[in-house]
């Protein structure tokens, strides 16, 4: 997914450090996948005001879609 340039320092070590959590848990893919969407739900219906979440929601999910490698064998 895109990363805005502002929070490039802040985002390399916050991703470094949720893929060591996960590293040190042994958590596979799919379990990965599911924490990371019910966060993802937490923070917009925590963090967004309720008459922007369906379009944060929205817009999360295209740019994720858009984001992913669709090539055989790719990882």
């Amino acid at each position: 997914m895109p990363v805005i340039s502002k929070y490039d320092k802040q985002f390399d070590q916050l991703l470094s450090e949720l893929e060591a959590v996960m590293d040190k848990h042994l958590a596979p893919a799919d379990l990965r996948l599911m924490v990371l969407g019910n966060l993802a739900t937490h923070i917009i219906n925590h963090q967004i005001s309720p008459g922007q979440r369906k379009a944060i929601a929205d817009k999360f999910a295209k740019v994720l879609t858009s984001s992913v490698d669709t090539q055989k064998g790719a990882h």
